[in-house]
């Protein structure tokens, strides 16, 4: 960039510094933030099992809890975040429980599980339901707790997920 007022020589010596971007982009062109993909899998994740606990009416008040959480995270509060980290990391204490909690000495042989999926059943022992619980638990954590996630919300210390 030369300008036609500075001599030539003057030119050369000025050095234009660009800002260099985080490893993580998490603003586009415009400058706006950028909704992370994996979040975005996870709301609909959440989404999905809430509507679907709602239309069984089996936990009624934590499935509209939930939406309420995804509602606040679209809206990037940061009181969303610290709900999306408080439900993983429960959820993850939960599950790594679960064999504990389970365990009855008195049916200790118990046999498999009967898994269905709409038209397709599968048969499967409790330690591989117990094996993917525990990691979709994990990712959950993970996601909560990434650094592009914490750019998603707003910097600003805001309690109030419905603002």
């Amino acid at each position: 960039m030369t300008d036609k007022n500075l001599p030539q020589h003057d030119a050369e010596k000025i050095n234009i510094v660009e800002p260099i971007n985080d490893i993580i982009n998490t603003t586009s062109d415009t400058g706006k933030a950028v909704f992370p993909k994996r979040l975005i899998a996870l709301m609909v994740v959440y989404v999905i099992t809430s509507v679907s606990g709602l239309m069984a009416q089996q936990g009624v008040l934590l499935c509209a809890l939930t939406l309420m959480m995804v509602l606040g995270v679209a809206g990037r509060q940061k009181a969303a975040l610290y709900m999306l980290r408080a439900y993983g990391i429960l959820q993850l204490g939960l599950y790594s429980m679960l064999p504990v909690i389970m365990y009855d000495p008195d049916n200790i042989v118990a046999g498999p599980t009967t898994v269905d999926f709409g038209f397709m059943q599968m048969v499967l022992p409790d330690w591989v339901i117990f094996t993917v619980l525990i990691v979709l638990a994990l990712i959950q954590v993970w996601i909560s707790f990434n650094k592009a996630v914490f750019k998603w919300f707003k910097p600003r210390m805001n309690f109030n997920i419905m603002s």
